[in-house]
């Protein structure tokens, strides 16, 4: 015979202030833990959207980053002649860029920052044909202008439309604003490739990467493998949306390894906050235990209603700490990226997934804190407790 579930919301209720306690406990635990999570879960889409399935990245072989890829214009020749790339109008639709850092001053704090500034060719556009412009036009080739991403522009001071830019001692103007769909080249800066080389003093026939776009994704293993196995080059190719996934991995894991370990610090003091409040519980009810024992119920419907009372406590705490992490869902921060030392903006993702792992979490904080009082609760001595009615 079980003992009634309104039994355990009435005592629940009757100790409120005990009870409270544990609820603010497991609710901190589980905004912060859902808060870290979306930090993490942010910044992994933001890379991980970046890029096209039919766009491949070339690079030098060995490099895992753009910053230190080399290719030559030899090789983008090469590149644009192999039969697999798409041509509009004939045209092969690649891109080779060059990759520079340059720093900005955060509008939140007035700090310098790390901005990819990425130069490009005139093809840029329809090889990415997920950016769109928001603001303004496409920068002119040959010409001193830059145009932005809409994270950069809300991001980092003087980036506005119509700015007035030095970079390496040269004055660019902000001609543009663009949309690239939440991804990373949100927080870039683009230039013309040709003109970033000569203001930084590059060798003018050296790009850090090629983007090339192929017909489609299905066409992209041929397309690698005819690239890797010509003697000419010594290149490495991935799907460009590939390429950013591994750039989010060393900060992702990073953030998942920092936030469990805060997560489970705060999680203890939680679990002592729930074990204090069920064990008081016990002590003050021992005559309501006797007795609910005396009238037929057994030892095991004690611990099962002690242990939904500690589970009523962590529902209540957890609803409470994923409710109040809500508002930020889509708010938009910066971290530095470990593989290119480039900030990147990203949005804060609170997805389902993440409210039902905080909600896990709690009901595990609530089952480990319920536990020993709750088995305590069924060896009470029967017959001492009775003595004192």
């Amino acid at each position: 015979m079980a003992i009634p579930v309104i039994y355990n919301l009435r005592s629940v209720r009757q100790r409120w202030t005990s009870s409270v306690v544990a609820v603010i406990g497991i609710a901190g635990t589980v905004g912060v833990f859902v808060a870290i999570l979306a930090m993490a879960n942010g910044f992994r889409a933001t890379l991980v959207s970046s890029g096209s399935p039919s766009n491949a990245l070339i690079m030098r072989a060995g490099s895992n980053s753009e910053m230190v890829g080399a290719v030559t214009l030899d090789e983008v020749h090469i590149i644009e002649g192999e039969p697999g790339v798409m041509r509009q109008a004939g045209v092969p639709l690649v891109s080779p860029e060059v990759v520079v850092i340059a720093p900005f001053p955060l509008k939140t704090t007035g700090t310098d920052a790390n901005v990819q500034v990425r130069g490009v060719s005139p093809k840029a556009l329809e090889v990415r044909r997920f950016v769109h412009f928001v603001a303004g036009r496409f920068l002119t080739p040959g010409v001193s202008e830059l145009v932005v991403g809409k994270n950069a522009v809300k991001t980092y001071s003087g980036l506005d439309l119509g700015s007035k830019v030095k970079l390496a001692g040269t004055t660019w103007t902000v001609v543009g604003v663009f949309d690239a769909g939440g991804s990373a080249f949100d927080s870039e800066v683009w230039g013309d490739a040709v003109l970033l080389n000569q203001a930084y003093n590059r060798p003018p026939n050296i790009y850090q990467s090629v983007t090339a776009r192929l017909p489609s994704a299905a066409d992209f293993q041929a397309f690698k493998d005819k690239l890797t196995s010509d003697p000419q080059l010594t290149v490495s190719v991935d799907r460009e949306i590939d390429y950013y996934a591994k750039q989010s991995q060393a900060l992702t894991d990073f953030i998942y390894v920092i936030g469990t370990m805060v997560a489970v610090v705060m999680a203890v003091g939680a679990i002592f906050g729930a074990l204090n409040t069920m064990y008081s519980a016990v002590s003050e009810r021992s005559r309501e235990i006797a007795t609910m024992r005396a009238v037929g119920f057994g030892a095991g419907s004690v611990v099962l209603s002690f242990m939904i009372e500690a589970l009523i406590i962590a529902t209540v705490g957890g609803a409470v700490g994923c409710f109040g992490v809500l508002p930020l869902n889509g708010l938009t921060a910066s971290t530095l990226n470990f593989q290119t030392f480039s900030s990147i903006a990203f949005a804060f993702r609170i997805s389902p997934l993440l409210l039902g792992i905080g909600m896990g979490f709690a009901l595990l904080m609530g089952f480990i804190g319920g536990t020993p009082p709750a088995i305590r609760a069924a060896r009470r001595p029967i017959t001492s407790a009775l003595r004192g009615l």
